[in-house]
């Protein structure tokens, strides 16, 4: 396995684990509001890749065998000209995506995606990593509590 930057040449590979994702978000979702629409494909890795682009980002593919087993998005967004009214405002990176193939899961690929991420990161001075995380995921809520993370927020939710 190796780990490279984005190369448009696998596009189609980074719509299939956006989709892989979140069709397994829809299946863990207790809320029932997750859907995979059917622009979702065609769209959602175009919209994220533009994001990464416009935030300072990159994106890292994991690839075996000229496939992409896995891969990482994440951006160092600017603060706001208000944000310092409540917040000490340290650079920060954030984590937007980080996906492995169902397949070859529990085999350090994440590991191996969030190393560069983090790397890049601190090459650009952030203090903080910051990543969502769905709170019905607990393999990824495990997988970053393992990598040193925590919770800082948390969203809370009520059907009315």
């Amino acid at each position: 396995m190796k780990i490279i930057e984005y190369n448009p040449n696998y596009l189609e590979d980074v719509r299939n684990l956006l989709t892989e994702l979140e069709e397994y978000l829809v299946s863990i979702d207790q809320d029932h509001l997750d859907q995979v629409h059917p622009d979702y494909y065609e769209k959602m890795a175009l919209v994220d890749l533009e994001e990464i682009k416009k935030n300072h980002g990159k994106c890292y593919l994991a690839i075996e065998e000229d496939k992409i087993i896995g891969l990482i998005m994440g951006m160092i967004p600017d603060y706001t000209q208000y944000d310092y009214l409540d917040y000490k405002c340290p650079k920060k990176g954030v984590i937007t995506e980080l996906i492995v193939t169902a397949q070859t899961r529990s085999k350090g690929i994440g590991n191996a995606l969030i190393e560069p991420m983090e790397g890049y990161f601190k090459e650009n001075h952030c203090e903080y990593v910051f990543v969502d995380v769905f709170a019905y995921n607990q393999n990824a809520i495990n997988f970053y509590e393992k990598k040193g993370y925590h919770p800082r927020m948390y969203t809370n939710i009520k059907k009315i």
